[in-house]
């Protein structure tokens, strides 16, 4: 027996022991409501979508082409949006997971006005706009379940096709899908890690993606002045994040472990090692040093530190930070990474500094002589110049190859007059594999975009307002967006109908029967979309 049919038999029941007083409680009625709402609490949400993303991560070590992808998303509309043309034009969202970012959050979401990725937005908003994403992605299957409400009735009336739209009914697909979520570097303390994870796994997290950074310094990936933790810090919040999970009962919640020790040269503390070779010792190992053969060799207030049987004074700056030495970034994201996974994440971050398959892919090989199944999540960041990056890649391997690049210039390879070129073409057919050779040799198992939907959104009103204030006028709107909603089939282009005005009068029907006062008449304005 179906779901549907199953909700039906089940409220009949219900409603035969209450001796009539629900007489007008349709059975059926409810039972919609009941499979339209599969989803009761973001508890429900996270243990599901756990399970997806588990399975998903298996899929992909058997198999590297089945990697997953994301897009980064800062309302709950724009994520909806995303899923339904998923789902439209891929036939499925499998594969497919919502991005959360810090960036976005903080950019365009704070009361304090748009801020800098540095950790000073009010985090409960992280919180919010998961609970938001899942409400908008559950409006979703809603309607979508009511137009096919509809079409069961009018085949049951017209002696149409039933056990079609029933099976549709009851196969279909929800557009509730695992989100990555940003908590930045926890925003806090380790117990203030563990209560903030706690309210997002609450309001449907399954994948909680937390940064080596220290919480109260913190800066964007792309910016500088990146100031890392040691690991035993690290490591005490992706316990509090796994303890959050388990209290929770999402035995099988993600963890992404996100290293910025590639961009980051300092760190605020140097902790302190127990014994030769720990953890601690080998992040003081990275430690700027000068030796130190007297006491003449001290300033007032410095300090000393024994390494290798020899004493050593740490390059400290003004503020207090300490300075790693030149280079050593690969080492340490090496290091991060295999002790991350060695102490209970699941997958890795490494933010770089730009896309290239073998950098990562180099980091990667070296993880996995300790860890054979590490894989990572990848930001394909809006920060790189993507144009440009793969055009001097191209250029820099067709010099090595012996190939003529006399017709380019390196430093200009952005230009336009490059645009249709053999090396610009290259480029992009490169940039187009970009993330099938990144899942096949750098281990990556989820692509993502951080803030794709923050650039797509000031696109959009640009090319809008250029025209609309311009020459174009009206014709700007129409011919720019509807037509194009219309053109394409984006549901959206009944906008009433994506808020919800269907779905309330399909609800005052069921309250209300004859008498409900409905916004679908033939006087709604929407009609002209018919």
């Amino acid at each position: 027996m179906s779901d549907y049919q199953n909700a039906i038999e089940q409220v009949a029941t219900l409603k035969s022991q209450y001796n009539g007083t629900w007489n007008a409680i349709s059975p059926e009625f409810a039972a919609r409501m009941v499979v339209q709402n599969r989803f009761k609490t973001g508890l429900d949400v996270a243990k599901y979508t756990a399970k997806i993303m588990r399975q998903d991560m298996a899929e992909y070590d058997a198999d590297c082409t089945q990697y997953t992808q994301s897009l980064g998303c800062w309302h709950g509309f724009i994520g909806q949006q995303k899923m339904l043309a998923v789902k439209k034009h891929q036939g499925t969202t499998k594969k497919s997971y919502l991005y959360l970012s810090g960036w976005m959050v903080a950019a365009l979401r704070s009361e304090f006005g748009p801020l800098p990725d540095q950790s000073m937005h009010e985090k409960t908003s992280v919180a919010s706009l998961i609970e938001e994403l899942y409400t908008f992605l559950r409006q979703a299957d809603a309607r979508e379940l009511g137009d096919l409400f509809k079409q069961l009735d009018a085949a049951k009336a017209n002696g149409g096709d039933v056990a079609a739209i029933q099976a549709q009914i009851d196969n279909y697909e929800t557009h509730v899908v695992p989100i990555i979520a940003d908590i930045d570097a926890g925003f806090g303390n380790e117990e203030a890690t563990y209560l903030l994870a706690k309210k997002m796994i609450e309001a449907g997290a399954c994948c909680i993606q937390i940064e080596n950074q220290v919480s109260d310094a913190k800066q964007c990936g792309h910016q500088d002045g990146k100031v890392t933790v040691p690991h035993e810090d690290f490591l005490a919040k992706i316990n509090a994040v796994r303890y959050a999970f388990l209290e929770l009962g999402v035995d099988d919640g993600v963890i992404v472990a996100r290293t910025d020790s590639l961009g980051a040269g300092l760190t605020q503390k140097i902790p302190v090692s127990t014994s030769e070779g720990d953890l601690a010792s080998q992040y003081n190992a990275f430690l700027q040093t000068t030796p130190v053969n007297s006491v003449a060799d001290l300033n007032e207030g410095d300090l000393v530190l024994k390494q290798n049987g020899e004493l050593v004074k740490p390059e400290r700056l003004p503020n207090g930070l300490f300075r790693f030495k030149p280079d050593t970034g690969v080492a340490r994201c090496v290091l991060d990474c295999i002790t991350s996974l060695q102490n209970g994440a699941d997958l890795l971050w490494i933010e770089t500094e730009k896309p290239h398959v073998r950098q990562i892919g180099d980091m990667v090989d070296q993880i996995r002589e300790v860890i054979p199944n590490a894989k990572l999540v990848y930001n394909n960041s809006p920060s790189f110049n993507w144009t440009l990056n793969f055009r001097q890649q191209v250029f820099d391997a067709w010099s090595e190859e012996g190939k003529d690049v006399s017709a380019y210039d390196r430093a200009n390879l952005m230009s336009v007059e490059y645009d249709d070129s053999e090396l610009a073409a290259e480029a992009d057919a490169k940039i187009q594999s970009f993330q099938a050779d990144a899942a096949r040799e750098a281990g990556i198992f989820h692509h993502l975009i951080t803030l794709p939907t923050y650039h797509t959104a000031a696109l959009s009103t640009d090319n809008l307002a250029k025209g609309y204030f311009g020459e174009e006028g009206m014709l700007a709107y129409v011919k720019g967006v509807q037509r194009q909603e219309i053109r394409q089939g984006l549901a959206c282009v009944k906008h009433q109908a994506m808020a919800g005005s269907d779905l309330g009068d399909t609800h005052k029907e069921y309250f209300s029967g004859e008498q409900a006062l409905k916004a679908s008449g033939k006087d709604n304005t929407m009609n002209q979309f018919d």
